[in-house]
C-alpha cells in the first residue's frame, strides 16, 4: 500500500528539527494507539522497532523533507512541523498541522504566522540579530502531548 493509499489517518513528521523528547511522546502513542508515525528528514534517523513507525530518509536540499511531506499527508493526517509554510500547505489539504511545542496551525492563523515569519527572514537577510527559539521546556512538552492526545480522540471517534 503506498504511503498516500490509507483511509487511516497518519502522523508525518518533520524529523530534522524535531525535539528528541517530541519523539518519545510520538513513538509512545503509535504503540499506545496503533497509528502510523512516519519520521521525514534528510539524514538517516534512529527509530525503535515497531511496525508502527517508520522513518523516511529524503535526499538533502532546501525544503525536499518538506516537499516529500506535502506530497503524502492528506485531510485528515496530522503533520508535526516547526515550519510555517510547509503547515500552511498541508492545511490546504486538509491535514491538521502542530509545531513541537503544542501549537496547533489554523486558516485562520497560518496568514499571520507566515506574515511574521516572512518579516523576520527578512530582518535576519538584513544582518539584524533577531535571536534563535526560545529553549524548549517541560510545558512545551505537555502542550504537545495534550494536543497528540485531542487529535488522538478525534481519529478515534472517525473510525
Amino acid at each position: 500500500m503506498s504511503d498516500a493509499g490509507t483511509a487511516d489517518p497518519r502522523i508525518w513528521v518533520d524529523a530534522d528539527a524535531c525535539p528528541g523528547p517530541v519523539r518519545e511522546i510520538l513513538f509512545r502513542a503509535a504503540e499506545r494507539t496503533g497509528v502510523q508515525v512516519t519520521l521525514v528528514a534528510n539524514q538517516w534517523l534512529r527509530t525503535p522497532p515497531s511496525r508502527h513507525i517508520r522513518a523516511l530518509q529524503v535526499q538533502g536540499g532546501y525544503d525536499v523533507a518538506d516537499d516529500a511531506i506535502a506530497e503524502r499527508a492528506q485531510a485528515g493526517d496530522l503533520v508535526v512541523t516547526q515550519d510555517i509554510p510547509l503547515a500552511a500547505r498541508v492545511l490546504a489539504k486538509g491535514a491538521v498541522a502542530l509545531n513541537p511545542r503544542g501549537e496547533r496551525y489554523t486558516p485562520e492563523n497560518i496568514a499571520e504566522r507566515l506574515s511574521m515569519r516572512n518579516f523576520m527572514d527578512e530582518l535576519r537577510g538584513a544582518g539584524v540579530q533577531t535571536g534563535g527559539p526560545a529553549a524548549f521546556h517541560a510545558r512545551d512538552r505537555q502542550a504537545f502531548a495534550g494536543e497528540l492526545d485531542r487529535w488522538l480522540a478525534a481519529r478515534e471517534r472517525g473510525r
